[in-house]
Protein backbone atom coordinates (compact mmCIF):
# COMPACT_ATOMS: atom_id res chain seq x y z
CA UNK A 1 0.00 0.00 0.00
CA UNK A 2 1.15 3.22 -0.99
CA UNK A 3 2.40 5.75 1.89
CA UNK A 4 -0.20 8.75 0.85
CA UNK A 5 -3.08 5.98 1.16
CA UNK A 6 -2.31 4.79 4.44
CA UNK A 7 -1.83 7.54 5.86
CA UNK A 8 -4.96 9.07 4.39
CA UNK A 9 -6.70 6.10 6.15
CA UNK A 10 -5.40 6.73 9.46
CA UNK A 11 -6.67 10.33 9.76
CA UNK A 12 -10.37 9.74 8.48
CA UNK A 13 -10.21 6.50 11.06
CA UNK A 14 -8.88 9.49 13.56
CA UNK A 15 -11.08 12.28 12.39
CA UNK A 16 -13.91 9.27 12.82
CA UNK A 17 -13.02 8.73 16.79
CA UNK A 18 -12.83 12.13 17.23
CA UNK A 19 -16.05 12.92 15.75
CA UNK A 20 -18.49 13.98 18.98
CA UNK A 21 -21.06 12.51 16.69
CA UNK A 22 -20.13 8.85 16.48
CA UNK A 23 -19.33 8.84 20.45
CA UNK A 24 -22.40 9.99 21.45
CA UNK A 25 -25.01 9.43 19.18
CA UNK A 26 -27.96 6.98 20.55
CA UNK A 27 -30.34 3.98 18.98
CA UNK A 28 -33.85 5.33 19.82
CA UNK A 29 -35.27 8.60 20.60
CA UNK A 30 -34.11 11.21 21.71
CA UNK A 31 -36.09 11.58 25.01
CA UNK A 32 -35.75 7.87 26.23
CA UNK A 33 -32.70 8.42 27.90
CA UNK A 34 -34.26 11.35 30.03
CA UNK A 35 -34.06 11.39 33.58
CA UNK A 36 -38.43 11.70 34.70
CA UNK A 37 -39.37 15.19 35.15
CA UNK A 38 -39.23 16.07 38.85
CA UNK A 39 -42.69 16.40 40.95
CA UNK A 40 -44.59 20.08 40.92
CA UNK A 41 -45.06 21.52 44.44
CA UNK A 42 -49.13 21.08 44.69
CA UNK A 43 -50.80 24.86 45.01
CA UNK A 44 -50.87 26.51 48.08
CA UNK A 45 -54.00 27.91 49.19
CA UNK A 46 -54.91 30.44 51.05
CA UNK A 47 -57.59 30.74 53.94
CA UNK A 48 -60.12 34.04 53.12
CA UNK A 49 -58.72 35.39 56.29
CA UNK A 50 -55.44 35.46 55.02
CA UNK A 51 -56.19 36.79 51.48
CA UNK A 52 -58.27 39.22 53.07
CA UNK A 53 -55.23 40.51 55.06
CA UNK A 54 -52.94 40.37 52.34
CA UNK A 55 -55.64 42.31 50.31
CA UNK A 56 -55.60 45.06 52.17
CA UNK A 57 -52.15 45.57 52.77
CA UNK A 58 -51.57 45.23 49.12
CA UNK A 59 -54.16 48.30 48.28
CA UNK A 60 -51.99 50.28 51.30
CA UNK A 61 -48.77 49.16 50.15
CA UNK A 62 -47.67 47.46 46.73
CA UNK A 63 -44.74 46.96 47.88
CA UNK A 64 -43.09 45.17 51.43
CA UNK A 65 -39.61 45.86 52.80
CA UNK A 66 -38.00 42.23 54.51
CA UNK A 67 -38.79 43.23 57.90
CA UNK A 68 -42.75 43.97 57.17
CA UNK A 69 -42.82 40.77 54.87
CA UNK A 70 -41.65 39.06 58.05
CA UNK A 71 -43.88 40.36 59.96
CA UNK A 72 -46.94 39.67 58.01
CA UNK A 73 -45.85 36.25 57.22
CA UNK A 74 -45.52 35.76 61.51
CA UNK A 75 -48.87 37.26 61.71
CA UNK A 76 -51.25 35.43 59.31
CA UNK A 77 -48.92 31.91 60.25
CA UNK A 78 -47.60 31.73 56.61
CA UNK A 79 -43.72 31.53 55.47
CA UNK A 80 -41.59 35.06 54.33
CA UNK A 81 -41.75 32.78 50.52
CA UNK A 82 -45.28 32.50 50.67
CA UNK A 83 -45.78 36.20 51.27
CA UNK A 84 -43.18 37.56 48.61
CA UNK A 85 -44.80 35.25 46.22
CA UNK A 86 -48.02 36.39 46.79
CA UNK A 87 -47.12 39.94 46.36
CA UNK A 88 -45.37 39.59 43.03
CA UNK A 89 -48.12 37.37 41.80
CA UNK A 90 -50.48 40.03 42.86
CA UNK A 91 -48.15 42.70 41.64
CA UNK A 92 -48.22 41.17 38.09
CA UNK A 93 -51.87 41.00 37.99
CA UNK A 94 -52.31 44.27 39.03
CA UNK A 95 -50.63 45.72 35.99
CA UNK A 96 -52.49 43.43 33.82
CA UNK A 97 -55.65 45.16 34.72
CA UNK A 98 -56.76 48.23 32.68
CA UNK A 99 -57.47 51.73 34.56
CA UNK A 100 -60.76 51.24 34.49
CA UNK A 101 -60.84 47.82 36.38
CA UNK A 102 -58.15 49.38 39.00
CA UNK A 103 -60.87 51.94 39.57
CA UNK A 104 -63.46 50.07 40.15
CA UNK A 105 -61.51 47.76 42.01
CA UNK A 106 -60.33 50.89 44.67
CA UNK A 107 -63.93 51.80 44.86
CA UNK A 108 -64.96 48.61 46.04
CA UNK A 109 -62.12 48.19 48.53
CA UNK A 110 -63.05 51.96 49.36
CA UNK A 111 -66.74 50.49 49.75
CA UNK A 112 -65.44 47.59 52.20
CA UNK A 113 -63.57 49.86 54.59
CA UNK A 114 -66.57 52.14 54.73
CA UNK A 115 -68.60 49.46 55.63
CA UNK A 116 -66.36 48.10 58.06
CA UNK A 117 -65.53 51.51 59.77
CA UNK A 118 -69.50 51.42 60.12
CA UNK A 119 -69.74 48.16 61.71
CA UNK A 120 -66.94 49.54 64.39
CA UNK A 121 -68.25 52.45 64.99
CA UNK A 122 -72.11 50.73 65.57
CA UNK A 123 -70.38 48.53 67.99
CA UNK A 124 -69.13 51.30 69.35
CA UNK A 125 -72.11 53.46 69.97
CA UNK A 126 -73.55 50.04 71.92
CA UNK A 127 -71.06 50.04 74.44
CA UNK A 128 -71.33 52.66 77.13
CA UNK A 129 -68.57 55.11 77.29
CA UNK A 130 -66.51 54.85 80.66
CA UNK A 131 -66.70 57.48 83.38
CA UNK A 132 -64.03 59.54 83.53
CA UNK A 133 -63.33 60.27 87.07
CA UNK A 134 -62.88 64.39 85.81
CA UNK A 135 -66.36 64.39 85.42
CA UNK A 136 -67.87 62.59 88.16
CA UNK A 137 -67.57 66.05 90.00
CA UNK A 138 -67.65 68.63 87.15
CA UNK A 139 -71.51 68.28 85.36
CA UNK A 140 -70.45 70.49 82.46
CA UNK A 141 -67.28 68.28 81.84
CA UNK A 142 -70.16 65.23 82.30
CA UNK A 143 -72.10 66.97 79.80
CA UNK A 144 -69.49 67.15 77.28
CA UNK A 145 -68.08 63.51 77.84
CA UNK A 146 -71.65 62.23 76.73
CA UNK A 147 -72.34 64.62 73.76
CA UNK A 148 -72.65 62.65 70.81
CA UNK A 149 -72.68 64.83 67.39
CA UNK A 150 -74.20 61.63 65.76
CA UNK A 151 -76.78 60.96 67.46
CA UNK A 152 -79.93 61.92 65.35
CA UNK A 153 -81.99 65.06 66.36
CA UNK A 154 -81.10 65.27 70.13
CA UNK A 155 -81.02 68.52 71.37
CA UNK A 156 -79.13 70.03 74.54
CA UNK A 157 -80.94 72.01 77.13
CA UNK A 158 -79.56 74.03 79.97
CA UNK A 159 -81.70 73.91 82.86
CA UNK A 160 -80.28 76.05 86.18
CA UNK A 161 -76.91 75.31 84.71
CA UNK A 162 -76.83 71.72 83.77
CA UNK A 163 -77.07 69.94 80.65
CA UNK A 164 -79.32 67.29 79.22
CA UNK A 165 -80.15 65.70 76.54
CA UNK A 166 -83.66 66.06 75.29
Amino acid sequence: MPAGAQQGRSSAAMSAALSPFAVTRRIGHPYQNRTPPKRKKPRTSFSRVQICELEKRFHRQKYLASAERATLAKALKMTDAQVKTWFQNRRTKWRRQTAEEREAERQQANRLMLHLQQEAFQKSLSQPLPQDPLCMHNSSLCALQNLQPWAEDKKVTSVSGVASVV
